[in-house]
């Protein structure tokens, strides 16, 4: 077994060619099929049917490009998104609270992320043996930290490994499910075509958005790429080569986690029709009476994964982005527990945990311009990324991608208001 650092790793790794290269974006995606991507595809599906799977698809391909940037970004310079914002602030004039500040908006972002999955996953214990809400989010959080500490501790090959295996059965759980509920594959392909059904898609739309592009995946992504390719602050490999597997790594984690998303949303359509009442149990609970207990139990695991492995992601996300920033260094155990307290007490007031689950990722939507415009500023820098600096219609695409992102923020802003009035 082979350590950060050690002397034998890269000519071991050698040894496994381009699959040796592979694994950061696989563990990056898990974000991207989290509780809350459940919560907002089968609800898109269910209030909408086939009309939202475009979103899905270009929210997909937006983070495909952002997760490649992230990943070029930790190759290239050697210092995570976090880093290369605290040493652009360093020198300014108010560098300290533009560091704490923006140290802090991503933090939030990881904890708002973290109280979706501890919550998501909760629900699939209910669903798979009645615990209550408040103890299952207990369980969940617990789980989630002594596992991240088991997979780093032996580390990055088997941390992938282990976090791969997760993403393999969420897959493997919502996937799976449509073999038992066939969809209209000619819906899904005329659902490609952008369209909003009515101003209340908005929320949906927003929700969609902030579950597939994930900020806290944005700012970890380089400290993997970083954690398995530099992990004694030398490549190893040539540049170029890496930088070509992480196109193949980042297209194939996202196709992946793509597909179990339009999954979800396409659940949802074909079996939610029509159906009133919470989508998460409601698809449970038809799949059982339908199908019989092993679909719906395929379909609470598959719950029950996609809450603890973006939980782990999101619980080192957190103490990363707080180091790296140099804003204060906060244990994994300190920040799972701050993250656990908000979700017990919000289960325990008997709210709707779907509900909690689509407007936190309302609110990371939010967060999503807050990451890419940062990451499109630094890898266009020719001083901090050399002769892989982004090129003209690298720069143009990547603020292409945040306008778009902020339109849409503009957008919830004015369907709030209007909601108002």
């Amino acid at each position: 077994m082979f350590r950060p650092g050690s002397a034998d790793r890269p000519r071991d790794k050698a040894r496994l060619g381009l699959l040796g290269m592979l694994g950061p974006a696989f563990v990056a995606s898990v974000a991207y099929v989290d509780p809350g991507n459940v919560a907002a595809n089968l609800s898109a599906g269910a209030d909408y049917g086939y009309a939202l799977v475009w979103v899905l698809a270009v929210a997909s391909l937006m983070a495909m490009v952002i997760q490649y940037q992230s990943a070029k970004l930790g190759l290239v310079t050697g210092a995570t998104l976090p880093q290369a914002m605290a040493d652009r602030f360093a020198g300014h004039r108010y560098q300290r609270p533009l560091t704490v500040g923006y140290g802090l908006q991503a933090f939030v972002i990881a904890i708002a992320t973290d109280l979706a999955e501890v919550v998501g996953g909760a629900l699939g214990l209910y669903l798979l043996f009645g615990l209550p809400l408040w103890a299952g989010s207990i369980v969940v959080g617990v789980v989630a930290m002594v596992l991240l500490w088991v997979l780093r501790s032996r580390g990055e090959g088997v941390f992938e490994a282990g976090v791969g295996a997760l993403l393999a059965v969420v897959a493997l759980g919502f996937v799976g499910a449509l073999f038992f509920k066939a969809p209209s594959w000619d819906a899904t392909l005329a659902g490609l075509w952008p369209s909003v059904p009515d101003r209340d898609a908005w929320p949906l739309i927003a929700a969609m958005l902030g579950a597939t592009v994930m900020p806290h995946a944005i700012y970890l992504h380089s400290a993997l790429a970083i954690d398995r390719h530099r992990p004694d602050g030398h490549l190893d490999r040539p540049l170029r080569r890496l930088l070509r597997a992480q196109k193949l790594d980042v297209g194939l984690a996202l196709v992946l986690s793509g597909s179990v998303n339009i999954s979800m949303l396409l659940l949802g359509a074909v079996a939610l029709a029509g159906v009133v009442g919470d989508p998460i149990e409601a698809i449970h609970v038809t799949l059982g009476t339908d199908l019989g207990p092993w679909p719906a139990a395929v379909f609470a695991i598959g719950l029950l994964a996609s809450g603890i492995g973006s939980a782990v992601v999101g619980t080192h996300a957190g103490a990363r982005i707080l180091k790296d920033m140099h804003v204060w260094q906060v244990e994994p155990t300190l920040r799972r527990a701050i993250t656990i307290g908000p979700a017990v007490l919000l289960l325990l007031t008997g709210v709707s945990p779907t509900s909690v689950l689509i407007w936190s990722q309302i609110v990371l939507s939010f967060g999503v311009a807050l990451a890419a415009a940062p990451l499109a500023l630094v890898t266009g820098d020719r001083r901090l990324m050399g002769e892989f600096v982004d090129r003209a219609w690298q720069r143009a695409l990547n603020w292409l991608i945040v306008t778009l992102i902020i339109g849409l923020n503009l957008v919830m802003i004015w369907w709030a208001l209007s909601r108002g009035s």
